[in-house]
C-alpha cells in the first residue's frame, strides 16, 4: 500500500529526526493503521535524499511482521530509489532492536550492495519515540557482518584485496627509493598513481 504524501512531506532525510515525524503522523492514522500489529514501511530516496515514496510492503502479528528482500527492492527498483530507509513499528513500545531485527537489517544490507540500492537507515518506531540504527552506528558495524554475503561476493573482495595489496608491493620500491633520491611526497605520487596516503604507510613500513 503506498501512503500518500504531501509535497511538504517529501523532505530531504539527513537523520533519523527528519523521518520520523513523518512515520509518527502515519502510526496514528487509525483509519488506516492498525497500531496494534508491527507493520514494515520502506522510504525510498532520490539521489539527493529526498523522499520518493513510502510504501506499506507487509502487515504482521503483534511481535513480529515478515519482509522478504524481493519485495523491498522491487519497489525501489521500479520506483527508482538510490536508497531506501526500512521502518517498523514495535506495538509494546520498546525501540531496543531485537535480534531478529539485526538479522533482518543484516541481510537487506547485502542484498542492497548486489542490487546497487543501498540501505540508509534502518527506524523502529512507536508513538513516543524511534530508535535509529544509522544513529546509534548499529547500521555501520552491520554493514561489516559476512553473515549474508554469498560466497562469489567473499571471494571477490578477497581477490581485490590481493590485487591492491600486489599493486602496492609492486610499487613499494619506486617509493623508497623515490625518498631517498629525495624525492617530494606528491612527486612520488604523480609517477606512481599511488595515493599520499598509501606513500606514507610504504614509508612507515606498514
Amino acid at each position: 500500500m503506498n501512503i500518500n504524501l504531501t509535497e511538504e512531506e517529501k523532505i530531504k532525510i539527513l537523520n533519523g529526526d527528519d523521518l520520523y515525524g513523518i512515520m509518527q503522523k502515519i502510526l496514528l492514522r487509525e483509519d488506516k493503521i492498525d497500531q496494534d500489529r508491527e507493520h514494515f514501511w520502506i522510504v525510498g530516496l532520490a539521489n539527493n535524499n529526498r523522499i520518493l515514496f513510502i510504501e506499506l510492503i507487509s502487515l504482521g502479528s503483534v511481535r513480529q511482521t515478515l519482509a522478504e528482500p524481493m519485495d523491498v527492492f522491487s519497489f525501489a527498483l521500479q520506483k527508482r530509489a538510490v536508497s531506501v530507509i526500512l521502518v517498523h513499528n514495535h506495538p509494546s513500545g520498546e525501540v531496543k532492536p531485537s535480534d531478529a531485527d539485526k538479522d533482518l537489517t543484516d541481510r537487506m544490507i547485502q542484498v542492497g550492495i548486489i542490487v546497487d540500492t543501498f540501505i540508509y537507515d534502518h527506524l523502529i518506531i512507536t508513538d513516543k519515540t524511534y530508535y535509529s540504527f544509522r544513529d546509534s552506528g548499529l547500521l555501520e558495524i552491520l554493514s561489516k557482518s559476512t553473515k549474508y554475503v554469498p560466497s562469489f561476493e567473499l571471494e571477490k573482495r578477497l581477490r581485490e584485496a590481493i590485487e591492491e595489496r600486489t599493486r602496492l608491493l609492486t610499487k613499494s620500491d619506486v617509493v623508497l627509493k623515490g625518498f631517498e633520491k629525495g624525492l617530494s611526497a606528491e612527486l612520488i605520487s604523480e609517477l606512481t598513481g599511488l595515493s599520499l596516503e598509501e606513500i606514507e604507510l610504504i614509508r612507515s613500513g606498514n
